[in-house]
């Protein structure tokens, strides 16, 4: 600001205290501007987030070229020198090209004969009828919608007319629901239908009801309750597998329920547990909240590693001893990501170590193993694990050690409350977990195995909205278990689930081991599909 020279005090004294109280004022001005600043930057921040979440994108992607701007490449240039290594092969994730597929051969073919009539055959140039002399053949794809049906059981009576008694009868037809309406058929396109398709009740009242046929969605309710407690020891069985596996991936998400006590909806929690590659089951478990005792009393007796997120109801589980901690670098990485837009320079700089973690995956998920029937599948799995941990020891934790470097770095130049500082401050001390991947080769870089098992109940969540009542909720998590470890193992779930009922209608304790889906899938081949969406 501008001073008026002929208003200054003229002694000494009072000139030098004029210019101590113009001094203090701008300190304390320009710090209240820095905080301001600082104050308007994690506002905007905060801002940005909010609209992403409401109208931006899911994806995290980067322009590559910000992360070229960064000097990584001496390190690059170092790893790349070294000798290369034989290559192991495994088999990479395969898309769907474009263009029309074939259609497959297991569909029925109904041949639509398509002739000339008599006139037509006949020669315009000598009028004589014309022979055949080849056929062609093109392919429509065609559609009947399912229809309902009724199975009239008859049970034939028998007597001796001789002594006019001993009357007997043929043994009722089992039933998945005593003295329920429903057929295996139907309760697995309930179930289906809801837990695979998503589709609320009140639209497969609709669905049913194009069939000629009016079924109240409160009858439905009733019935897939029943059909999760028809099928729960096969889940119980899942759950003893699946804790079991050397590594299980976990994750959760809400879900609101009706309570008559309230007048909402309150808030409970489906989990999700993903199982090894010896054990590829996934099974959810439903709670009423978010209190650690959920996962505690899910993985007691476990012994193995846990991926998960940075949720502290698992602390105890890991001081127990015999669970160890790994953590997910997509999580760290998306701290960074959104303060990519506030603190561009520390942002993409962090973006650019994960991204080049993640590039070591990427060639390790590109190797391919040559396995043919005669493979022993166990063996060529340890051996790609073996590979896997050699690859990572190499070449993933210089990468890692250069990371925590500049993190130990960079924490002391940006404020804690910062975005970056935010990261920083989850990344650090969680160090130990997210670097735990690279000492075995049967763990992950992240936990997205499990997040993509939540998304099956997050869309459900959207269309029906809440669970009808805490037996709805655990009903849902027995349902959704068979649902997600069929397609995990590409089986067809319809027929799958529809097998599942009539056996257990016939026998309500059946040997359980061959239902597992990839059991089940051993004796029925012709119900495998390719689950690659």
């Amino acid at each position: 600001m501008d001073t008026d020279v002929a208003k200054l005090p003229s002694d000494r004294e009072t000139l030098q205290a004029f210019v101590l109280q113009r001094d203090a004022t701008i300190h304390e001005q320009s710090t209240t501007i820095a905080s301001l600043t600082t104050q308007l930057a994690k506002l905007q921040h905060y801002v940005e987030q909010l609209l992403r979440a409401r109208y931006g994108p899911r994806g995290e992607q980067l322009d590559p070229n910000q992360l070229v701007l960064f000097d990584t490449t001496a390190a690059d240039e170092k790893l790349s020198s070294q000798p290369a290594q034989p290559a192991v092969y495994v088999k990479e994730h395969e898309r769907r090209g474009g263009g029309r597929q074939e259609l497959p051969e297991h569909l029925e073919r109904v041949v639509v004969e398509h002739d000339l009539s008599a006139a037509e055959r006949e020669c315009p140039g000598c009028g004589t009828e014309r022979s055949r002399i080849g056929c062609e053949q093109s392919e429509q794809l065609e559609y009947v919608p399912p229809k309902l049906f009724v199975l009239l059981h008859r049970r034939w009576k028998y007597a001796c007319r001789s002594c006019q008694e001993h009357v007997t009868i043929a043994p009722p037809a089992a039933k998945p629901i005593q003295k329920g309406l429903p057929g295996p058929g139907l309760l697995a396109a309930l179930v289906t239908g809801k837990y695979s398709d998503h589709l609320p009740l009140y639209r497969l009242e609709d669905v049913f009801f194009r069939s000629g046929v009016e079924l109240a969605r409160s009858t439905l309710s009733r019935w897939a309750l029943a059909t999760a407690e028809l099928l729960g020891p096969l889940y119980e069985l899942m759950v003893h597998e699946i804790l079991q596996s050397r590594v299980v991936h976990t994750d959760d998400t809400p879900m609101p329920v009706l309570d008559p006590s309230l007048a909402h909806t309150r808030t409970a929690r489906l989990w999700t547990y993903v199982g090894d590659w010896r054990h590829p089951y996934t099974v959810y478990d439903y709670t009423t909240s978010r209190k650690r005792d959920g996962p505690q009393q899910f993985l007691n007796g476990y012994a193995g590693y846990l991926q998960a997120d940075a949720y502290g109801g698992y602390d105890g589980i890991y001081a127990a001893g015999s669970v160890k901690q790994v953590l997910c670098w997509a999580h760290a990485r998306r701290k960074f990501y959104e303060a990519r837009t506030v603190q561009p320079d520390q942002a993409h700089a962090a973006l650019a170590f994960i991204a080049r973690l993640y590039a070591v995956e990427a060639e390790l998920n590109s190797m391919r193993y040559p396995i043919s029937e005669t493979s022993d599948l166990v063996q060529v799995t340890r051996k790609w694990h073996r590979e896997r941990r050699r690859v990572r020891q190499r070449e993933s934790l210089p990468i890692l050690a250069q990371f925590k470097n500049w993190l130990e770095t960079t924490e002391h130049q940006v404020l804690p409350k910062s975005p970056v500082g935010q990261a920083i401050g989850y990344v650090l001390p969680r160090w130990d977990g997210l670097t735990r991947y690279c000492e075995d080769g049967c763990l992950a870089i992240d936990n997205n195995a499990s997040e993509r098992m939540i998304r099956p109940c997050a869309i459900g969540r959207k269309n029906f909205l809440f669970f009808g009542s805490d037996d709805g909720g655990r009903a849902a998590a027995v349902l959704y278990s068979l649902m997600a470890s069929a397609k995990a193992n590409q089986v067809e779930p319809f027929a799958y689930v529809r097998d599942l009922i009539d056996t257990f209608a016939n026998d309500r304790e059946p040997e359980l081991t061959p239902l597992l889906p990839n059991f089940w899938l051993a004796e029925h081949p012709e119900a495998r599909r390719n689950w690659s969406r």
